[in-house]
């Protein structure tokens, strides 16, 4: 039997840092059902459900499910899966070959001994159950051994009997095979105990607080319930021949609260694509963080990523677990003419949302917004010259292993100066305010930079495939936080 090494699950915080800036003005309602119960429930009455209305309820997949497994058998009318004790027990993501086997042993008489035929599966006890998997049967599974994003596929052969189970070819399908004429529209939060997490630079800390749990970095730190926050302290190059007192560091903190957002609009049977899909990320943003000294001069901006983020939260859609994949990288980022020297700090509340909407009449659309406001910031330039910083994040988000959604998501500071300017600030809520000394003038500012892309594996949902990735569109907002003049 394949061994499936075992992700190294950090009690991690919040999914949230994740997609920080970005927003989808034209995204799903967000309200959904949150209760495993009613997703469990979903599930179980599968067939009444599917004779109603076709209205699948979107919640996090049960905790007490270790690898929920949906199939839907060749030929079942409208996509119709149903929840199963089959389960994946490996996978060779090479050669697109699983083992399948039923999740619990099974009491039955002993085998005897020959290979099963076409349509069955061996269970775990080693003996066989006729018509449990065939060619043409679609199967979506949560994280397994040698899939750690999920699997979502179609049975093109039944190769024979293993150890573990029965061996199959697989190959690539899409979500509107299971999920058919079902329609079906909800935000579940990710559970921030649920990323895998990687430090880049030293002084990185990581908080975060979930019901049952709360984990703090820096010593008395507080984060809401369902976030998690990321705090980083780190030296950026200094411009050549700055006094020791002009060395420059960024520090502070991103907190983000998020929500993945899943819905599917299930087609008529003469349709080849459903009516209406989106996914993409939302939530809750905070940060808090500082620019000091005189940085190095670059000819482009200079790129620090200090920590990554990545989970696989599992939505359960009626019966079918879907499989998210979200990655995030934080990073610092400062730009500048080497020249000025400067002391300023910000803080930014806001939400945010990004991702990709379908519609029949458009194909695929992105869809982003954030909004920002800004509290008190303290403010000091000294010397004349220009620098810009950003405290931001990369992020993606996709279905089982695919990337759909990619967003950059940037808030900033950026300060300037003109003639030989000492001037010091203590603002709030974009109000301009300052003194200054010397024949001169200066401004800091704050604002938000949003870009992304629509990458063409969101053809997963089963909708047409474009030729070419749709660029998410470029975001851009700018307020004055301080200024003054001689």
């Amino acid at each position: 039997m394949r061994k499936w090494p075992a992700r190294a699950v950090v009690p991690a915080f919040a999914a949230s840092a994740l997609l920080l800036a970005s927003g989808c003005s034209a995204g799903p309602d967000q309200g959904s059902p949150s209760s495993a119960g009613r997703a469990s429930g979903a599930a179980a009455s599968g067939a009444a459900t599917a004779d109603a209305d076709r209205s699948l309820a979107v919640a996090a997949a049960p905790a007490t499910d270790a690898t929920p497994t949906a199939v839907a058998h060749s030929g079942a009318a409208g996509g119709r899966a149903h929840k199963t004790a089959l389960k994946v027990s490996s996978y060779d993501n090479k050669t697109r070959r699983a083992v399948i086997s039923r999740a619990s042993k099974a009491t039955s008489t002993p085998g005897t001994g020959t290979t099963p035929s076409a349509g069955s599966t061996p269970s775990a006890g080693g003996t066989t159950a006729p018509g449990d998997i065939a060619v043409g049967d679609v199967i979506a599974s949560a994280p397994a051994p040698g899939a750690p994003d999920g699997l979502l596929a179609e049975v093109t052969k039944v190769i024979g009997g293993a150890d573990d189970g029965t061996e199959v070819q697989t190959a690539p399908t899409t979500l509107d095979t299971l999920l058919g004429d079902g329609r079906a529209k909800g935000s579940v939060p990710v559970d921030p105990a649920s990323f895998d997490i990687d430090r880049l630079l030293p002084d990185v800390k990581i908080s975060w607080a979930r019901t049952g749990g709360i984990h703090s970095g820096p010593e008395g730190t507080k984060v809401p319930l369902g976030s998690l926050r990321v705090d980083v302290e780190a030296k950026v190059p200094a411009a050549e021949g700055a006094p020791v007192s002009a060395d420059a560091s960024v520090s502070g903190f991103v907190q983000v609260a998020p929500e993945v957002d899943f819905s599917y609009g299930g087609s008529a049977a003469q349709e080849s694509a459903p009516g209406s899909a989106y996914l993409g990320v939302s939530g809750d943003w905070t940060s808090q963080w500082a620019l000091k000294g005189r940085a190095a001069a670059a000819t482009k901006p200079l790129r620090v990523p200090f920590a990554k983020l990545h989970a696989d939260p599992v939505l359960q859609v009626g019966p079918i677990p879907v499989v998210v994949n979200l990655d995030l990288t934080c990073y610092f980022e400062i730009s500048g003419d080497g020249s000025v020297t400067v002391d300023i700090e910000q803080d930014l509340r806001g939400d945010f949302k990004a991702g990709g909407a379908y519609g029949p009449a458009k194909g695929w659309t992105p869809v982003n917004e954030s909004t920002m406001t800004s509290t008190p910031v303290r403010a000091s330039v000294t010397t004349a010259g220009k620098v810009k910083a950003a405290l931001g994040a990369q992020a993606s988000v996709g279905l089982y292993g695919t990337v759909g959604v990619t967003a950059d998501l940037a808030p900033y500071l950026r300060g300037e100066a003109e003639g030989s300017v000492k001037a010091t600030s203590g603002t709030g809520s974009g109000k301009a305010a300052g003194t200054s000394t010397a024949a001169a003038s200066w401004a800091v500012y704050g604002g938000v930079d949003l870009s992304g892309t629509l990458r063409i594996q969101l053809a997963v949902f089963g909708t047409p495939v474009f030729q070419r990735d749709i660029p998410l569109g470029a975001l851009h907002r700018e307020w004055k936080l301080a200024d003054g003049k001689a």
